[in-house]
């Protein structure tokens, strides 16, 4: 999952992105709010953490030009106000969260988690397809009961999947939410995690859940 941080305090900013990176999430950040306007219309991102004090343009108004384009990407936003005024504020410009300085990173995740799986629709931290189990939260991957190890970016892949079971994601979308703009690797990446991912995932099943769709990319799903 792919998440844009959009900071001015440098520190503050790579601080998050750190810590963003440990949770497994794949980060990109800029410091100001015409910067993350560009950012946003140049990928696909599954959520933005927006500081709302900014030099050149405010996290408000750059919220509030997403929302008016129809940019629904879910957003929390950060800020050292506290007044009950200012979260109405944010929240009616469209914020799907709202946290206040100083705050704890592991509040942090739990929010984003939460909010990622409310976009998704889903009701829990635990994501299933047949006996496959991914929980969010833990970072712990089982199938069939046994647990199963795998690398940040496997299990980044397996994530974004899991979260749209069923769904046939292109290459270019996989890369879109796995990947950030630092990524400088082969044109078959996709692929080759994808062959990383089947081995742990499927190999010794008879029932295979990672499937190609000739053309069009891969689909996690349970078959007939």
């Amino acid at each position: 999952m792919r998440i844009l941080v959009v900071e001015d305090e440098k520190d503050l900013n790579k601080i998050i992105s750190n810590k963003l990176r440990s949770d497994g999430y794949s980060v990109d950040s800029c410091f100001d709010g015409e910067e993350a306007g560009d950012y946003i219309r140049a990928a696909e991102y599954d959520g933005v953490i927006l500081d709302i004090m900014m030099p050149k343009k405010d996290g408000l108004t750059l919220l509030k030009e997403l929302r008016e384009k129809g940019n629904n990407v879910p957003v929390l936003l950060l800020t050292a106000k506290d007044a009950v005024s200012d979260r109405v504020k944010g929240l009616d410009s469209g914020a799907n969260d709202y946290l206040v300085k100083p705050f704890s990173f592991e509040e942090l995740s739990a929010r984003i988690r939460a909010m990622l799986r409310k976009n998704s629709g889903a009701g829990s931290n635990v994501f299933t397809v047949a006996d496959l189990s991914v929980d969010t939260a833990s970072k712990k991957v089982t199938r069939a009961g046994k647990e199963i190890s795998l690398s940040a970016k496997e299990y980044a892949l397996l994530e974004y999947m899991i979260r749209n079971k069923g769904a046939v994601l292109s290459r270019e979308k996989i890369e879109n939410h796995v990947w950030n703009f630092d990524y400088e690797g082969g044109t078959n990446v996709i692929d080759v995690y994808i062959s990383y991912l089947r081995r742990k995932i499927d190999s010794g099943f008879e029932k295979k859940l990672i499937h190609t769709v000739r053309g069009s990319g891969y689909v996690i799903r349970e078959e007939k």
